[in-house]
């Protein structure tokens, strides 16, 4: 008998340790004040189709665009316009002090004029040569050599002219010129300053020219193709949405951030932003699904688990579910398992909520009423 009032025993304590923990769980459920949910407070679960391919990020520029530099040494004189004034075609921007160039230029213009009296002498000096050698008066050698000075001062005169051109040429340089229809977006010298060839004077851009310029991950060129819709948001721009196509996939990847380079026209030029340099974020479109889809406020993340609360009868339920790549075009999360169409759960989870806790809806007025009145 021994044995089996054993296993009775044993039986009835392993009964005994079990019980406890239910009841616990509901006592605290039950002694848990109800919860008053407005319906703004509450989320449905639906399914929506959501756009796949790779993430594309980047910043809005111009297509054109000059960076226009210093063309000879001189020093600033003038500056005629300033960042975000609108120029036109031809319009004077920048003036550089041309003095010993001017200089140079008139020099070279006396030595053309010098060059060209030589050349127009010694051309008189062959025809009456040729005249005195036809009548025989003169030697052949003689004529020849006179023919050999005209042509040395033909090809000094030659020199010389294009001296005066180069030296035209550098004065021009002096004044700096708007090269297209746009607006200067970033003047980087001021009057006095020194600048040396090549130096950068002066940015203009053409603000109806913008596109997005974008870098998409490498793993994902397989599914690039010109012409795909591309959808964005551009920064400085809220929740605006915008649509391209990619009209250009670079045939190179950067060898260190192993992404690929790609241009997205505006479907809408009207609707581009004005303003270059603006950083964007979207989603080249290289197919579509149907997903759950949640925002953000209802999902209550630890580590790598996810868990909502859903709103289940009377009472509030705690589920656990597997998520999907936030689409940042969006700014919804896909729902992989866990829930099912229809569901509601909580938008704004708190962390004093119990699993089996009732809950009741209540309009919004009625709702924040009713919990401060929990509350006291």
């Amino acid at each position: 008998m021994r044995p089996v009032l054993t296993a009775v025993c044993l039986a009835c304590l392993l009964a005994a340790c079990g019980k406890p923990a239910k009841p616990e769980a509901a006592d605290a459920a039950a002694s848990a004040p109800t919860l008053y949910i407005a319906p703004e407070d509450v989320v449905t679960v639906q399914s929506s189709a959501i756009a796949g391919g790779p993430v594309i990020t980047g910043s809005i520029q111009p297509e054109r665009r000059a960076d226009l530099a210093a063309e000879v040494a001189a020093v600033v004189v003038q500056v005629l316009k300033d960042n975000g004034e609108a120029v036109r075609r031809g319009d004077l921007l920048m003036r550089l002090d041309d003095t010993a160039l001017r200089e140079s230029l008139t020099s070279a213009e006396e030595s053309v004029r010098s060059a060209s009296q030589a050349w127009e002498q010694a051309e008189r000096q062959v025809q009456r040569l040729k005249t005195l050698q036809q009548q025989g008066m003169i030697s052949t050698q003689a004529l020849e050599d006179a023919e050999i000075r005209r042509n040395t001062t033909q090809s000094e005169l030659v020199a010389a002219r294009a001296r005066a051109v180069s030296a035209r040429q550098q004065v021009t340089r002096t004044l700096v010129r708007a090269p297209f229809d746009g607006v200067v977006s970033e003047r980087r010298v001021s009057v006095g300053d020194t600048v040396q060839i090549g130096r950068e004077l002066v940015k203009v851009i053409d603000p109806a020219s913008m596109r997005f310029e974008g870098l998409v991950s490498a793993d994902r060129v397989a599914e690039l193709k010109t012409g795909q819709t591309v959808r964005f948001r551009v920064n400085g721009y809220g929740n605006e949405e915008f649509a391209g196509r990619v009209r250009r996939i670079d045939a190179a990847a950067n060898a260190t951030t192993r992404q690929v380079a790609l241009i997205v026209d505006f479907a809408d030029d009207a609707k581009a932003p004005r303003v270059a340099g603006l950083f964007a974020e979207g989603r080249v479109e290289t197919g579509s699904s149907d997903r759950l889809m949640l925002p953000e406020s209802p999902i209550v993340r630890s580590g790598e688990a996810a868990t909502v609360w859903r709103l289940d009868g009377k009472t509030l339920q705690r589920v656990a579910v597997k998520l999907g790549e936030r689409d940042a075009r969006t700014g919804l999360t896909p729902v992989l398992s866990g829930l099912a169409a229809g569901d509601r759960v909580l938008r704004n989870p708190s962390r004093t909520m119990t699993p089996g806790q009732g809950y009741e809806l209540k309009p919004a007025a009625a709702a924040s009423a009713a919990a401060a009145s929990a509350a006291k």
